[in-house]
């Protein structure tokens, strides 16, 4: 995997916990179910009001690839990332990705999965906003958390990149090059995903 030196600061948060939710689920949408390519209605109104540019909301679409079904590619480019389904098809998904000098590269896989994890700043981050140093023991998963309702862990060879693929409390940072190098999803996408996406699935980054 190749990454930019400037990544190595990396994301929101470095520490890896895996947690049961702590709080009701503020925001959650139509579940995707690939047995019968349909959706399972799980949809109370949004904690926010705002809105998302179209290109950016959730959507089926043509997807030719030979990347086998459960794949997630992501297109920092275009700010999508594509879950494969059979059939040619991908759920595409707008995102948020790394601003200048900490985007990157690469093939990982989904090492572990959580829902409203623990957010703790590394010490970088913390160097650059001093009045981070409050949450150095982790802030608790919830709906004011950096890392959103759900989080994926992404691992390179069994190790740790530190980088996830989570939710946000910003949800109108979707579509930009925000991040210190992890993709944001609005918390009801990344909930989807989080159903969808098993541990061990290929995540391909480009």
């Amino acid at each position: 995997m190749q990454t930019k030196r400037a990544a190595r600061a990396l994301c929101l948060g470095a520490a890896f916990s895996v947690l049961l939710p702590v709080v009701a689920d503020a925001q959650v949408t139509r579940f995707y179910d690939p047995s019968t390519r349909s959706f399972l209605t799980y949809d109370p109104a949004p904690r926010r009001s705002w809105s998302v540019p179209a290109e950016f909301r959730r959507q089926i679409v043509p997807f030719p690839t030979e990347e086998a079904p459960g794949t997630i590619i992501i297109d920092s480019a275009s700010k999508h990332l594509y879950f494969v389904l059979a059939g040619g098809e991908a759920i595409r998904y707008g995102i948020g990705v790394g601003r200048e000098g900490f985007g990157w590269h690469g093939v990982v896989r989904v090492g572990a999965k959580a829902e409203w994890p623990t957010w703790t700043p590394p010490s970088e981050m913390i160097a650059r906003e001093p009045t981070l140093a409050q949450y150095s023991g982790g802030m608790p998963g919830g709906p004011d958390n950096p890392l959103g309702a759900r989080a994926l862990y992404l691992f390179d060879g069994g190790r740790d990149t530190m980088y996830r693929i989570h939710g946000t409390n910003e949800p109108w940072t979707i579509g930009h090059n925000v991040s210190s190098g992890c993709i944001r999803m609005m918390n009801h996408d990344v909930m989807e995903l989080h159903y969808l996406a098993k541990v061990g699935a290929k995540v391909i980054v480009r």
